[in-house]
Order: structure tokens, then sequence, then C-alpha cells
């Protein structure tokens, strides 16, 4: 049965007086203050069908505690392990049990096992705490966005159809090895060749014959796994029928990239952005473009900030959306948590309107600053010049803090694979910055 809390606590858990352990201990003891949220992480870790009987696994309380470690620290699952048994404020922060020493594997499943909305509650909980100790009032904001990169190579339609082949060519090899009794080649060498030529080839004639035989093999390969797929029956047990799942999940993902394929390669098609896929692995990966910088593959962010340098709220995008489309979302949003609207809002150019600031203003906010005025007069924004001039300076400071996010956080690239674990890591990142930052702002 796993506890939600570590009930003997360890006479020898102590924090080092370097500025570290500080901070650590600073954290641990707002944690040991809201000991309900444990109960949020508890219901995460209970699996459906899982007794509660039997050894116990680690507590709610060890399992929150080494996930914001984890974040806090940027380290990886292995380096986490090795931290846990080797640093003596490590594991004071952890509260793991008496002689418990967590192998990656442990930690790897019962983090991963947190959703997005658990850590979503405990930033609630937080900023309630910096409201009641007058650390964030919410009543001026600021408003940007970003991108978090998924966990993918930048794609290419040859090297989308080339990790096509190697997937079918892994799942063959397992199918055979569960019974399957087909004739089938390893195309594997011939496609990657296929794959190089087109990386390497100059003129796009020379081009389209190299593409020509990379979809041939891959409908080739693709016609094996359909063949593997009806001679195994799903009754031959367990195993085979997490093999039919597979093949159920990637085969529609293959569909899709050689049509896509086809249309742009062959057709000579402009397929939509929303309309590609980037990632077989990474199937829920958009192309974000921000102005005429880079492309970036992975998810769109928006957050809000007030005074105290604290994430307010965080919303994971679906697709591209116009910045100019989600600031009247996120001031509801921001509405919506707090209960009233803020006084004073900053926010980048690409979110003025005239009919954004008509709304930001009918709901209440005094002052509402874009960084560009985009046609805008300053004196139907915010009352003088004096205030426009204070909030976009103001504005400006919220790159500082996804800055930070990026660089001390992980929020630049997640290393989590599929949304929902997408959106755990970027909110994972974004109570540990904030704990931190807490902690720090409540010892000042």
């Amino acid at each position: 049965m796993r506890q939600e809390r570590t009930v003997q606590s360890n006479i020898f858990d102590l924090f080092a007086e370097h500025e570290i352990g500080r901070e650590l201990k600073a954290m641990s003891q707002w944690l040991d203050e809201h000991r309900d949220l444990l109960g949020l992480v508890a219901q995460d870790l209970r699996r459906h069908g899982v007794k509660e009987t039997g050894r116990e696994g680690l507590p709610a309380e060890a399992v929150l505690r080494c996930a914001l470690l984890k974040q806090h620290r940027q380290l990886s699952y292995e380096e986490l392990a090795f931290h846990l048994e080797d640093s003596a404020s490590f594991r004071a922060f952890a509260r793991l049990p008496w002689g418990s020493s967590p192998k990656k594997s442990v930690l790897h499943k019962t983090i991963s096992a947190i959703r997005a909305g658990t850590f979503e509650a405990i930033n609630r909980v937080l900023l309630t705490s910096a409201r009641q100790d007058k650390v964030e009032r919410g009543k001026v904001v600021r408003i940007d966005s970003t991108v978090t990169s998924a966990l993918m190579h930048a794609p290419s339609d040859s090297s989308l159809l080339w990790d096509c082949v190697r997937v079918m060519v892994r799942l063959l090899q397992q199918a055979a090895s569960l019974g399957s009794a087909i004739s089938w080649h390893d195309h594997c060498r011939a496609a990657k060749k296929r794959s190089r030529a087109i990386q390497f080839t100059r003129g796009r004639p020379k081009r389209v014959q190299h593409y020509r035989a990379l979809l041939r093999i891959t409908r080739t390969t693709l016609s094996y796994l359909e063949q593997a797929a009806a001679q195994l029956p799903l009754a031959a047990g367990p195993a085979v029928e997490l093999w039919q799942a597979q093949v159920r999940h990637y085969k529609p993902l293959i569909e899709r990239i050689i049509a896509q394929t086809e249309r742009r390669v062959l057709a000579g098609e402009a397929v939509p952005a929303g309309d590609k896929l980037v990632s077989l692995f990474e199937p829920h990966a958009d192309i974000i473009v921000k102005g005429s910088r880079d492309v970036e593959y992975g998810h769109k962010i928006n957050l809000t900030t007030g005074t105290s340098g604290l994430i307010l709220d965080l919303v994971v995008e679906t697709g591209n959306p116009a910045d100019s489309e989600r600031l009247l979302p996120m001031l509801e949003r921001h509405i919506g948590i707090w209960g009233e609207a803020p006084r004073q809002a900053a926010a980048d150019g690409g979110y003025a309107s005239r009919d954004n600031l008509s709304r930001a203003k009918a709901w209440g906010i005094c002052d509402m600053a874009f960084h560009k005025k985009c046609g805008l007069k300053i004196e139907d924004m915010v009352k003088s010049r004096w205030v426009y001039r204070k909030l976009r300076n103001f504005r400006a400071g919220i790159e500082a803090g996804i800055s930070c996010l990026k660089r001390a956080y992980g929020l630049g690239r997640c290393t989590w694979r599929g949304l929902d674990h997408f959106k755990t890591y970027v909110w994972s990142s974004v109570v540990a910055y904030n704990l931190a930052l807490f902690a720090r702002l409540r010892s000042n």
C-alpha cells in the first residue's frame, strides 16, 4: 500500500548551509505547510485495478518532491538517482523513507504518473500563498508567448519516410519472435541509402527519382506489416495484443506521411501547416513560426506573470494561433483565477488590436499597454505617457523570466514523450520555478 507521506522523519535529514541547501530548505518548509496537496499526487499514483495491499512504493510526498527536485536542478533520472543517494541535502528535501535509494526506473515510473492538472493545482495553491503573504497581488500583469520544442529532429520528407521504414522493420522483427511466419525482406539499408541520396542530391528531377524509390520501399514494408498484423491473432496473448496496439498506433501515421510526401514532392502541392505531420514519434508537435525567425517544432505557450515575477498562468496552445487571438482568453483566465480584473496589463505588440483594447477596458482594466502601438493612441490605452513608458518597460521584464525558465528549468525543450507528458513537463518546470522564486521572496 502506498502512503501519502513519510510518517517517520529521519533525524539525519539536515540541509547544507550552502545557498542551494538554504533554498531547498525554504522550499521544503512551504511543502510541509501544504500537505493536503499530497492527496492529488496520491490519486495520480493509484492506477486502476492495482490492489492497495502488497509492498509499499515511494510515498506520494517523496514522488512530488523528487519531481520538483529533478526540474529545479535539471537532472536526468539517472543523475537524480545518484544525487538522492549521494547528497544529504537532496535526501532531506526528498523525504525518502529510511534506507530507500530509488533507482532511475522507479523514479521515471512514478514521476511520469503525475498529471499536468495536478501541477497546475499546486501552482494555484502557491499563488494563494503568495497573495496571503502580499508577495503577489495580481493587480499588474504582463502577457507574452514563447515556444517549447518537442523531443524530435528537424523534419524532412525523406527523414520521415526513413523513420517509417525502420520502425516497421522493428515491428516485423518483433512479429517474427511472436510466431509470425510471413516472408519479408529488411529494406532498412536501401531506405537509408535513398534518404541520404535525397539529402545530398542537387536538382529536383534527380531528387524525385530517389523519392519514388523511397516511397516504393515504404509501401512494400507497410504491406509486410499489414500481412503480419492479419496473421497474428489478438487471442495469442498479452505480448501480441501489445504489438497489435503499436501497429494500430503507427499505421495511420505512416499512411499520412506517405500521402503528404506524394502531395508535396510528386504533385508539387503546398500542404497547409496544420495538415503536416512533422514527427512519427511526436505527432502532436506543431509547426511554429514567430515573425521572421527560425521555424520551431513543438507547442506555443502563452504566459502571464505579475510584479513578483511569478508565473500566474500558462496555456499550452494547439496549433499556431495569432497572439491577438489569445489576449482576451488569457485575461479571462486571470479574472477567473484571481476573482477580479487586473488594474494594469501590458503585452507585446502582437497582441494589439482595437477590439482587444476595448474589451479589456470594458472588463475593468484601467491601463492596457501594448509594446508596439499598432495604430492605437497612447491616450486610448493608458491615462498618461508616463504610465505607458512604465508599463512598456515592465512588460520587457517577462523576457528575463522566460529566459530563466528555458535556461535553468528546461522549458526550452521538452524531454518527455507524448502530449500529456509534454504538458506535465511544462507545468512541472513552472511549479519548480515558482516555488524557488517564492521561497527567495518570502525569505527576503
